[in-house]
C-alpha cells in the first residue's frame, strides 16, 4: 500500500467533502487505481470531476492512468477561460 495526500479544488473539494484527506492505495499506486477508489469513496460526483477535470502530479498536469502516484496528488476540475 502506499499512502498518498490527495487535495481537492473547487468541485472536486465539493465531491469529497473535504479540502483533503490521506488515503492508502493499493500497489501498483497509479492514477487509474487512484481515480477508482476515489470514486468508490465519493460517488458519482466524484467520476463527473475526474472524467473532465485533471491530476496535478509533482506539479505537472498528468491524466494517464498508469502514471504512478506520487505522496501528494492534486485533484483540478477543468478550468474555463483561457
Amino acid at each position: 500500500m502506499t499512502i498518498v495526500t490527495v487535495r481537492y479544488f473547487a468541485a472536486a473539494a465539493e465531491a469529497a467533502g473535504r479540502d483533503e484527506e490521506r488515503l492508502d492505495v493499493s500497489d501498483p499506486a497509479t492514477l487509474g487505481s487512484l481515480g477508482a477508489l476515489l470514486v468508490e469513496r465519493h460517488g458519482s460526483a466524484m467520476a463527473k470531476v475526474l472524467a473532465s477535470g485533471s491530476f496535478l502530479v509533482d506539479g505537472t498536469v498528468r491524466r494517464d492512468a498508469d502514471h504512478p502516484v506520487a505522496a501528494q496528488v492534486d485533484i483540478l476540475p477543468p478550468f474555463a477561460g483561457g
